[in-house]
């Protein structure tokens, strides 16, 4: 399957996707079930009140999370294929040290991301570049790369909700 994106769609998604706090929210419901109600500030330590409440308004809007009846917050369907996305992106960033041999995972994947992003792009026919500085990649990486990319996309096509923007905050 081949998708094709607008700047726009891309900016707003590649955004949300590559929030820390978003990725924070949801690899932790994917490595260790769902959040307890009145647990999530425990649970995601260094993330204020307004921050948390912001981030999983998203991630509910965005249909990535729900609230499940006497467990909390937990992945939907989607939140869970975002999670692996998460995890194969990561797997091909580390293996390759991208953008740098010691990072830390959600800096590996705000940068994949960035990395990815044009490609999808319907205005641009460019393919994954790095910039000066970043390390080249080694012979089988653009084919790893490629996979990712189409893990991405096949993402992005299923789960068009990302795109949308959220509601803009009511002006107190």
């Amino acid at each position: 399957m081949t998708a094709s994106f607008t700047t726009a769609e891309l900016r707003n998604s590649v955004t949300l996707l590559s929030s820390p706090a978003l990725i924070r929210l949801i690899t932790e419901i994917d490595d260790n079930g769902p959040i307890p109600p009145r647990r999530l500030a425990s649970t995601l330590p260094g993330l204020s009140a307004h921050h948390l409440r912001r981030t999983t308004d998203a991630a509910r809007a965005h249909g990535l999370v729900e609230v499940g009846p006497g467990v909390g917050l937990e992945l939907t369907t989607s939140g869970a294929g975002l999670a692996d996305l998460y995890d194969a992106i990561a797997r091909w960033a580390r293996r390759y040290a991208y953008p740098t041999p010691i990072c830390d995972f959600t800096t590996r994947l705000q940068h994949t991301l960035a990395l990815l992003a044009p490609t999808l792009d319907a205005d641009s026919a460019e393919g994954p570049h790095r910039s000066a500085g970043e390390n080249p990649p080694e012979a089988d990486a653009d084919a790893a790369l490629g996979l990712a990319r189409a893990l991405l996309a096949q993402w992005l096509s299923a789960n068009p909700q990302v795109f949308l923007l959220p509601e803009p905050e009511p002006v107190a």
